[in-house]
């Protein structure tokens, strides 16, 4: 498995854990790139799942390991656009795995972009109904085989279903590392969850952080939530606080769970837990809270401060593939028996994707530079000169990492001055 930030680690461990019905051995490769996670990130969002060898690399490098190492099953969690590089450079070998690939959570953006990047792969997983019904309806429009796409569920549902406890309040708001995007949107929200705190002194009030300063996420976070809470014009309520760790272990004890749009809100859905979807911005796309239209969630902090309580609706809720009737643990049987059926055959058909020098001639070459393998493996430089070339591009990429991470955040918020 192969992931390029935190939460797609998270997807693909866990994906590829449940891709499997027996005990096999996990090989984890992370896309060496501006949000590669630290090993706290990883132990945060593991969940358990610790794969038997762990390698940093870059595109080529992975393709290489493929054919070297002769895997069976590859996940690739990776955006878009890495997914259909790897794609090409799998292609070319002799022997290739089965390729399985989806989307972490949501999709609510660049459906029709993301989706053909994926194309190509042996299975495309979507994570509901609702999904599956799209990418089908986007693959046959554009004249590609939906065969690949398969319905299953986020792989990271699950835990106790949600029991008031006595003497318990606990209000758990899900930040988002890039939404809302600006200072005066990210500022009112914690200025509304601190005011809540204050007009709840009895309710303890959690602010759950994704990352740490300097950290990187699958979005870049250039105003984090805790460095705005420092410049609150006055001090916190002692009944709020801020939180990192595994959010399933936070729903544990979690009574009202608030977001913009996050993923978390299908966790806490799931575990039928009371959930919101914040109006105060506006429902809008670039917000991602449009997507959950007719869940019944959405509601405002005024709302809120008043008491009110939103019901989820159940048949919303089973087109999500949460909370669902059918039992989760058979979610993810139709991909099984796919992956099943793929590995029993004496030879997989070629990788066909989409988006070929024919097809998208003014666009793939561009993203087969970008992770480098717009060169077969065959091709790649070997002896002395491919270790001095890996070392300055290693060098190259700690520069390329620094600038971005901490640098450039730092000119953007002086511009802002």
């Amino acid at each position: 498995m192969i992931a390029d930030s935190d939460t797609r680690w998270k997807w693909g461990a866990l994906t590829a854990r449940r891709v499997s019905e027996r005990d096999v051995d996990l090989s984890g490769f992370l896309l060496r790139g501006r949000a590669t996670p630290t090993p706290r990130q990883l132990a945060e969002v593991g969940a358990g799942v610790h794969p038997d060898d762990l390698r940093e690399v870059t595109g080529a490098e992975f393709v290489r390991a493929v054919q070297q190492d002769a895997y069976d099953v590859v996940v690739l969690a990776l955006v878009g656009g890495a997914v259909q590089a790897v794609l090409h450079g799998l292609a070319a070998l002799d022997r290739r795995p089965v390729v399985v690939t989806g989307y972490v959570g949501v999709v609510y953006e660049k459906l029709a972009d993301g989706l053909l990047l994926r194309h190509g792969a042996d299975v495309v997983l979507a994570n509901s109904r609702h999904d599956a019904e799209r990418f089908r309806a986007v693959y046959t429009g554009v004249g590609a085989d939906a065969s690949a796409v398969t319905e299953t569920a986020l792989p990271f549902l699950g835990g106790a279903p949600y029991a008031p406890a006595d003497g318990r309040d606990t209000v758990v708001f899900a930040a988002q590392p890039s939404v809302p995007e600006s200072r005066e949107d990210r500022g009112y929200l914690l200025r509304r969850l601190v005011e809540h705190a204050r007009l709840h002194p009895r309710r303890e009030v959690v602010l759950k952080l994704r990352s740490q300063p300097g950290e990187h996420t699958t979005h870049i976070e250039e105003l984090p939530y805790q460095k705005l809470a420092g410049k609150l014009a006055s001090e916190p309520p002692p009944n709020f606080r801020l939180a990192y760790g595994h959010m399933g272990e936070l729903l544990d004890r979690t009574d009202l769970l608030v977001t913009v749009s996050s993923t978390a809100a299908l966790e806490s859905l799931h575990r039928r837990i009371p959930t919101v979807v914040l109006t105060d911005l506006g429902v809008r796309e670039t917000l991602g809270n449009h997507h959950f239209i007719g869940s019944g969630c959405l509601a405002s902090w005024d709302q809120l401060d008043a008491g009110e309580r939103p019901d989820a609706d159940p048949a919303w809720l089973a087109g999500q593939g949460v909370a669902a009737d059918v039992p989760y643990d058979t979610a993810f049987d139709a991909v099984r028996e796919r992956v099943a059926d793929l590995l029993a055959r004496p030879a997989l058909p070629p990788i066909a994707p989409y988006y070929t020098a024919t097809t998208a001639p003014g666009y793939l070459p561009g993203i087969l530079a970008r992770y480098r393998l717009d060169a077969a493996p065959a091709d790649e430089v070997t002896g002395v000169r491919r270790v001095m070339r890996d070392a300055v591009r290693d060098a190259a990429r700690g520069a390329y990492r620094h600038g971005v991470q901490r640098v450039a955040p730092v000119i953007r918020r002086m511009g802002e001055l």
